[in-house]
C-alpha cells in the first residue's frame, strides 16, 4: 500500500513539473525591464508582431555565452525579419557592459537582469535547469526552445 502510495506521488510531481515548463505552443510571459544604456522601460510586447528570439544567458556561464554570441552573428548576417533580445542574469551591470563590449553585441538589443538567477524573470521563464533561448512568433507564441544558429532560418521559413 505504501509503495503504491509513492508512485502516485512521484507521479503527480512529474506530471505538475513538465506542466510548468514553457514549450513549444506556449505564449512566452510578458517582462519588463529596463534598457542598460538609455535607462527606458522595455517590455516584451513592444514587439507583438515581429519573430523575436529571446536568449537567456549570464558572462559566468560559457555555453550560454557562446550561444549568445553565435545566435546574434547568425541574425547580423542574414535578412530574416528577427528581432533579438539578450538577456544576462549577471549581478553587477560593469561586467555585463565589459562583456557585451568583448563579445560585440549591439548594447540596444541587450539586458542584464541585475537579480540574477533570484529575478522574478528568471523564475518566470524557468531557467532553474539552465539557460535557453526561445523563438517567438509574431503573436508571442514559442515556435522553438534551446535553437542554435544554423536552424533559426529553417525554423522561420
Amino acid at each position: 500500500m505504501l509503495l503504491g502510495s509513492l508512485t502516485s506521488f512521484v507521479s503527480f510531481e512529474e506530471k505538475e513539473d513538465f506542466a510548468r515548463k514553457l514549450n513549444v505552443g506556449n505564449a512566452a510571459p510578458n517582462f519588463k525591464i529596463k534598457t542598460v544604456l538609455e535607462k527606458r522601460l522595455f517590455t516584451l510586447n513592444d514587439l507583438k508582431g515581429k519573430y523575436v528570439l529571446l536568449s537567456f544567458w549570464a558572462t559566468y556561464d560559457a555555453q550560454s555565452r557562446v550561444k549568445n554570441i553565435s545566435l546574434n552573428n547568425a541574425l547580423q548576417s542574414t535578412s530574416l525579419n528577427v528581432e533579438m533580445i539578450s538577456v544576462s542574469f549577471d549581478e553587477y551591470e560593469s561586467v555585463f557592459i565589459e562583456t557585451i563590449r568583448k563579445d560585440q553585441i549591439a548594447p540596444t538589443i541587450c539586458f542584464v537582469e541585475t537579480d540574477g538567477v533570484k529575478s522574478n524573470l528568471f523564475e518566470k521563464y524557468r531557467l532553474k535547469f539552465g539557460f535557453t533561448n526561445y523563438l517567438l512568433n509574431e503573436d508571442g507564441i514559442i515556435l522553438a526552445k534551446d535553437i542554435s544558429a544554423k536552424d533559426i532560418g529553417s525554423i522561420i521559413k
